[in-house]
Parts: C-alpha cells; sequence; structure tokens
C-alpha cells in the first residue's frame, strides 16, 4: 500500500521525520519491547511489588546465578527489564554509576526521579544522531525517596519515561493493564485520606500473579515462569529491603490466588 511504501523511505534512520511526523526506527524498537517476556509493577501501601515472565528457551541452559529480570540500582532502587538484556546491562551500569556518584557527592541517595531521567535522556541521545539505533529496552523502576516515598516509573526506548499506580511492558501490557484498571482499587476524589484503598505489598503481589496469568501464553501461571519480588522498608532506615521471592514463598502467592479464584467461582 502506499502507506507501507512511504514509511520504507523513512525507516531507515531514527533521526528524519516521516511525513506523518513519526520516526519509524523508534516505533520498531518499541514494538520489539510488546514481543518481550512480561513485566508487572504495583504500587503497594507499603511498598512496591514487580513481577515478571521468566521464559525458558532451553533446558539445557545453566541455571543464571542472578536474576535475569530484576536488578539492583542502589540501596533504594531496582527496576525490571523488558527487551534485550545486552542493551538493558550498559544502562544499567550507567545508572548505577550516576547513583553512586550522587551518593558521594551529596552523602545523601539520589531522588528516584532524577535516576530515571538521567538514564531515559541517555536513551533519547540515540534517536537524535545518526549511526546509532536505540536501546531495544524498557524499564519498570521501583525506588524509595524521602520527597515522595515509593515511586514507580515505566521508560521505553524514545527516552520518555512515566509514573504509575500500577503498568505492565511486553507481551500482552494491554490485556495486562485493562486487568489492572478494574482491579487496582484506589477511591478517587474524595478528598480525605484515602491510603486505605491501596492494596497492601501481600495483595499486591496476588494481584500481579493474575495479571501474569492472563498475559502469558498458555495455561495458569507456575512459579518456574515468574519472578516476584518486593522493594520494601524496614525500620525506616535509608536504604530498602530488596526480596526475590523464593520458589515455596512465591508457591504460596499463586496457590492464594488459584484458592480465590475457585472461591469466587463457587460462589
Amino acid at each position: 500500500s502506499q502507506k507501507t511504501i512511504m514509511a520504507r523511505r523513512y525507516d531507515s534512520s531514527t533521526t528524519t521525520f516521516s511525513p506523518e511526523g513519526r520516526l519509524h526506527q523508534v516505533e520498531y524498537a518499541i514494538e520489539a519491547i510488546n514481543n518481550a517476556g512480561t513485566c508487572v509493577g504495583i504500587l503497594a501501601s507499603d511498598g512496591i511489588v514487580m513481577a515478571s515472565e521468566r521464559r525458558v528457551t532451553s533446558g539445557l541452559l545453566a541455571p543464571a546465578k542472578t536474576s535475569e529480570k530484576t536488578y539492583k540500582l542502589s540501596g533504594h532502587a531496582a527496576c525490571n527489564v523488558a527487551g534485550l538484556t545486552a542493551d538493558a546491562n550498559i544502562l544499567i551500569d550507567r545508572v548505577r554509576l550516576r547513583a553512586g556518584q550522587y551518593q558521594y557527592q551529596y552523602q545523601e541517595p539520589i531522588p528516584m526521579e532524577q535516576l530515571v531521567e538521567y538514564v531515559c535522556d541517555y536513551k533519547q541521545y540515540f534517536t537524535q544522531f545518526g549511526g546509532l539505533r536505540p536501546f531495544g529496552v524498557a524499564f519498570l523502576f521501583a525506588g524509595y525517596d524521602e520527597h515522595y516515598g515509593f515511586q514507580l516509573y515505566q521508560s521505553d526506548p524514545s527516552g520518555n519515561y512515566s509514573g504509575w499506580k500500577a503498568t505492565v511492558i511486553g507481551a500482552n501490557n494491554q490485556a495486562g493493564k485493562s486487568l489492572l484498571k478494574s482491579e487496582y482499587k484506589k477511591t478517587e476524589g474524595t478528598g480525605g485520606d484515602d491510603e486505605g484503598k491501596i492494596p497492601t505489598v501481600q495483595e499486591a503481589l496476588q494481584l500481579a500473579v493474575k495479571v501474569l496469568n492472563k498475559t502469558m501464553d498458555g495455561t495458569a501461571a507456575s512459579v518456574e515462569k515468574m519472578e516476584l519480588f518486593t522493594l520494601t522498608r524496614k525500620d525506616n532506615k535509608k536504604d530498602c529491603v530488596h526480596h526475590i521471592l523464593t520458589e515455596s514463598e512465591a508457591q504460596a502467592v499463586v496457590d492464594a490466588v488459584a484458592a480465590e479464584a475457585a472461591s469466587s467461582g463457587d460462589s
């Protein structure tokens, strides 16, 4: 079609706008993320939950020594990765270095949004100069700072970022977001104390598993195919507690979701 021919004329460069005002290479990079393993982020009243789909490509692969989806960035920040892990490693190294430099210079942790903006500025650089390709990776950033408490951000290959109460990146993210929209309960427009409606970490873990059940292809998600992570604070210490759930802890969450589904099916 005429539109496809038009796109083909402008899609070889990240730096050239098409007549419709689009950057096709950047859009293709974002499209690559939409085929990556799903990641879910949920802001809870007492922390943040991130859940991700583990795609096992071969039974012969040696098990990874550290997580390939969840990365600690500093004492108060972590991220989930969807897309090309090799691209993500470059950005994660830069973020860790920046967090350490800020801590050394100012003797306090870097505010969360500053850290996110720093890496997104670098991503954007790769969409504006010739001979470069965008990073084929999207992130969910989870963190805590004394200014705004717990925060959840999402970023994509264009360098855009946004703050969320709950979101999904990767495969079938639209289906996941629509489930979150109906399930993530928060009283809107009361003007009063509406904290009570935000889920706790435990409730958020169950909601995250429900989302993965919906987004992952095939039957219900098993613990081998998912990774659950929580970021919480202990005794008001500056550093947060980063915890990837063990197989038994994750199984307990999956069982609780299955029991709830069974009981609601009976009623």
